[in-house]
């Protein structure tokens, strides 16, 4: 019996492995013909595979598959993961990329290497002294709201460079460049070309901040069109999500 049921998972495991290895060519594929549209060079390009509500064990079949960038979007799933998979190597680089409150600010220092939703200034105060106090250094990415609808996280435009003056002002705190998504109710092509001249102002007082993550499963491609180096994909990849989320 015990045999059996061994089998069964290997098997289980291996037909994963193959769903998430056709997936995600599939999604390589997407960038590679977008940025050949777009007359960009695709290993420019990062590609974060979301695995919010998957378990440690798909994180550790991805990172086989040649997957080095995870997101998450909540703090009690991405810690656990991570601890999981600390002992991969090559390390994997962890992206926070949800609406953040500032108390969870010391968990999602010790693991996380960039967070993309930095959109006010107590959090980053709060990621300031989380930083300092854990002996590491992180990449934010400013939220930019390409809407102003409230609940949705992100900061208005004008308030971007002052945030990074905030940011860059912290030890332990790098400004990397900015984060959006786009709006539902308008194409988004249309929404990504707003965030453009926003990530110009700030290279033009930041060289270094070169990051926009923008793009998701539904619509890398305009993201990329829009100059987009990092987009952010779940479902494509892994599927629909499962309803009891349990890293293990």
């Amino acid at each position: 019996m015990e045999a059996r049921e061994d089998r069964e998972a290997r098997e289980a495991r291996e037909a994963r492995r193959e769903f998430l290895a056709g997936r995600l060519a599939a999604v390589r594929e997407r960038i590679a013909d977008a940025a050949r549209a777009a007359g960009r060079d695709h290993t420019e390009i990062t590609l974060i595979t979301v695995t919010k509500t998957w378990p440690a064990e798909d994180v550790r079949l991805l990172a086989g598959l040649g997957v080095r960038d995870v997101g998450e979007n909540q703090d009690q799933q991405a810690s656990a993961k991570a601890a999981a998979c600390a002992g991969l190597a090559p390390a994997l680089s962890w992206h926070f990329i949800g609406q953040l409150q500032s108390n969870k600010a010391p968990s999602v220092a010790r693991y996380a290497d960039m967070v993309h939703s930095v959109d006010r200034a107590s959090l980053v105060s709060a990621l300031g002294k989380a930083a300092e106090r854990a002996g590491r250094e992180l990449r934010c990415l400013i939220q930019v709201s390409l809407d102003g609808t409230a609940g949705r996280g992100g900061a208005h435009p004008d308030e971007v460079l002052r945030l990074a003056a905030l940011i860059a002002g912290r030890p332990g705190l790098t400004v990397a460049g900015v984060m959006a998504v786009a709006p539902p109710q308008e194409p988004a092509g249309e929404a990504f070309a707003r965030l453009r001249p926003v990530r110009e102002r700030l290279l033009g007082e930041h060289p270094g901040a070169v990051v926009m993550s923008a793009g998701m499963s539904g619509d890398l491609e305009a993201a990329i069109a829009a100059g987009a180096t990092h987009v952010r994909v779940g479902s494509a990849i892994l599927g629909h999500r499962p309803p009891a989320p349990l890293p293990h």
